[in-house]
């Protein structure tokens, strides 16, 4: 399923790999597309949307709908 998350405090690609890598360790199987000037994660998980806002904010970003 498609979720979509604005994730504020991505400001370069290293910030976009972290997530990423965070999401992958949760889901191998996820497919994340960010798009970093709208703050925009779009992830294609099983996980609930829940698990998905943890493990980003665990990163350190701040995660909202």
């Amino acid at each position: 399923m498609n979720q979509t998350f604005t994730v504020t405090g991505m400001t370069c690609g290293h910030c976009e790999m972290a997530v990423k890598r965070a999401v992958k360790q949760a889901d191998p199987q996820a497919e994340i597309t960010i798009d970093r000037s709208q703050n925009l994660v779009t992830i294609a998980s099983t996980k609930t949307r829940e698990d998905l806002a943890k493990v980003i904010a665990e990163e350190g970003y701040g995660v909202a709908a």
